[in-house]
C-alpha cells in the first residue's frame, strides 16, 4: 500500500509549510517571556482552537473511531465530565493565576507552598507528558508506517523533525497558530472520509443506521457500578471532570495557553468554548468507527490490520481518491503534530523556568534565556522519540496515553486544590501528599480498576494524605 504521487506532494507541501511557518514566526522571538507565552497577546479564539487541537492529537484521529468500531459510543459520558470540569477550572484555577504574573502553573504552588513543592509539581507534569505523548507520537507513526513501508522508529523520527523545526524557531505563537491551521485540516479532512464512505456503503446513511443500530454501535449510556468497567455514567461525570480539571488546571501543555490570552475574561472564553468542541468532536470521530464497522461489514475481504488502530489509516489508504488520501494524511500528521509542539514548547517552559534557571541562580540575558528554551526543546524532543519507540507496545492508543496521564494527575490536582484554600499546609505536608497520591495509583493500577476512576482516587488520597501528614508531623 503507497499513496499516488498527488497524495505524496500533498503531505510534502504540507510538512514545507509547517516548517515555513517556523521560519515566519521566528523573527518575533526576542525573549522567554515571547518564546513561551506568546507576550499574553493572543486571542482567545485562537487559543480555543489551539487547546482542541493540542487535546486531540493522532489519539482522537486514530484511536477514537478504533473504540466504536470495536465497541460503541460510551466514551461519550467521560465527555461531560470535560465540560464540567473546563468550567469549574475557570472559575475557581484560573482567577488564582491571573492574580500572579505566572509563566508556569507550578509558579502558583510556588507562591503558596515553596519552591521545593513547585518542582515536584513540575517534576510530575514533566514525566507524565514524556509517558503520555510518547504514544500520541507512536499512534501517528501507524499511518506514516501503512503508507510508506517504513519502520515505527522511521516514521517516528520524520514527524519529530518536522514539528522541532517550527516549535524551535517560532514558539508558543508559532505552535498556537499552527494548531488553528492543523484542526482545520484534519477536521476537512475527516468530513471528505466520511463522504467518501457513505458513497461506497450500500445503502449509504440508511445502511449505518441500521447495521450500527443492530451492532449496539450507537449504545451511549452505561450505568452501572462496576469499577473495572472503563466507561459509564458515574465514572464519566466524576472521573472524566476531575480529569479535565487536573488536565486543564494543573498540567503545563494546557495552562500555559491559558496563560497567553490578553486577560482573565478572554482565558476563560477560550477553556469552556473548546469544552463544547470538544463534545461534537468526539462524538464526529465515533461516528467515524461506527460508518467503518459497517463499511467493512460489507466488504471483509479488504479488511487487513492487526490492531483496531490501523483501520482508519487502513480506509484512507486503500479507498480515498488519489490527493485526498494525501489530504487526510497530512490531517493525521496535523494532530500529532499539534500535539507534540505543545509538548515541547510546554517542557520546555517548565524545565527553564521550574528547574534549571532557580537552580543555577542564572541572570541570563533576554537573548541567553531564549538559546537555552530552544536548546531545552531539542533535549525534550530526543527523549520523546525514544519513548515512542518504545509505546509500539502498549495497547489501543487513546486509551494508553489516558490511563498514563491519569495515574499522575491526581497528585498534581490534590495540591492545586490544597493551594486554593486556607489550611495551614506546608510544603513537607504537601509534597509527601503528592507522593502518597502516585504510590497509591500505582497500587491501584494493579487492581484493574478502570483508568477514569485514577485521578478520583489520586486526589482523594493526596487531599487526606497532607492533612493527615499535618497531624503527624506538627514539629
Amino acid at each position: 500500500m503507497t499513496l499516488s504521487t498527488l497524495d505524496l506532494s500533498v503531505l510534502i507541501v504540507y510538512l514545507i509549510f509547517s516548517v515555513g511557518l517556523g521560519f515566519y514566526f521566528s523573527r518575533f522571538q526576542k525573549s522567554a517571556k515571547e518564546y513561551f507565552l506568546g507576550s499574553r497577546e493572543i486571542s482567545w479564539p485562537a487559543v480555543c482552537l489551539s487547546i482542541v487541537a493540542t487535546e486531540t492529537s493522532t489519539l482522537t484521529f486514530i484511536g477514537v473511531p478504533a473504540l466504536s468500531f470495536g465497541g460503541n459510543m460510551t466514551f461519550m459520558q467521560i465527555t461531560i465530565g470535560y465540560l464540567v470540569a473546563r468550567i469549574l477550572v475557570s472559575v475557581l484555577f484560573l482567577p488564582a493565576y491571573y492574580r500572579k504574573e505566572i509563566f508556569t502553573a507550578y509558579n502558583f504552588i510556588e507562591h503558596r507552598f515553596g519552591d521545593a513543592t513547585r518542582k515536584t509539581a513540575s517534576g510530575i507534569f514533566m514525566v507524565t507528558r514524556l509517558f503520555a505523548d510518547g504514544v500520541r507520537i507512536f499512534a501517528t507513526a501507524i499511518p506514516l508506517s501503512i503508507v510508506t513501508g517504513l519502520s515505527y522508529p522511521a516514521s517516528i523520527a520524520i514527524i519529530c523533525a518536522v514539528t522541532i523545526v517550527y516549535t524551535y524557531l517560532g514558539g508558543l505563537r508559532a505552535v498556537i497558530w499552527m494548531d488553528v491551521i492543523q484542526i482545520s485540516i484534519y477536521l476537512i479532512g475527516a468530513i471528505i472520509a466520511i463522504a467518501v464512505m457513505l458513497g461506497k456503503i450500500p445503502g449509504g446513511w440508511a445502511e449505518v443506521m441500521a447495521v450500527g443500530g443492530s451492532s449496539g454501535k450507537f449504545d451511549v449510556l452505561d450505568f452501572s457500578f462496576d469499577l473495572t468497567t472503563t466507561y459509564t455514567v458515574l465514572s464519566g461525570l466524576l472521573g472524566g471532570a476531575m480529569l479535565g480539571m487536573a488536565s486543564h488546571g494543573t498540567d503545563q501543555l494546557i495552562v500555559q495557553r491559558l496563560l497567553a490570552c490578553r486577560n482573565l475574561r478572554d482565558s476563560q472564553k477560550a477553556l469552556v468554548g473548546s469544552g463544547v468542541l470538544v463534545i461534537i468532536q468526539f462524538l464526529f470521530f465515533l461516528f467515524i468507527g461506527a460508518m467503518l464497522f459497517v463499511f467493512y461489514q460489507h466488504f471483509p475481504e479488504k479488511l487487513s490490520i492487526s490492531r483496531n488502530d490501523e483501520v482508519f489509516p487502513l480506509f484512507i489508504v486503500q479507498e480515498l481518491p488519489a490527493g485526498v488520501g494525501g489530504l487526510i494524511i497530512a490531517a493525521i500528521f496535523a494532530a500529532a503534530m499539534s500535539t507534540l509542539s505543545s509538548s515541547l514548547n510546554s517542557l520546555a517552559s517548565s524545565s527553564i523556568i521550574d528547574w534549571i534557571k532557580p537552580m543555577l541562580k542564572a541572570e541570563w540575558s533576554e537573548k541567553q534565556e531564549l538559546l537555552y528554551s530552544r536548546l531545552a526543546t531539542i533535549g525534550w524532543a530526543v527523549l520523546l522519540i525514544f519513548m515512542a519507540i518504545l509505546a509500539g507496545n502498549w495497547e489501543n492508543v487513546l486509551e494508553a496515553g489516558l490511563s498514563i496521564a491519569s495515574l499522575t494527575y491526581g497528585g498534581l490536582l490534590g495540591a492545586f486544590l490544597l493551594a486554593l484554600t486556607k489550611q495551614n499546609l506546608q510544603q513537607r505536608h504537601v509534597i509527601i501528599a503528592m507522593l502518597c497520591g502516585l504510590v497509591m495509583m500505582l497500587w491501584v493500577r494493579t487492581l484493574g480498576v478502570a483508568w477514569p476512576w485514577f485521578v478520583p482516587i489520586g486526589t482523594l488520597t493526596t487531599v487526606v494524605a497532607a492533612y493527615v501528614s499535618r497531624l503527624v508531623l506538627r514539629n
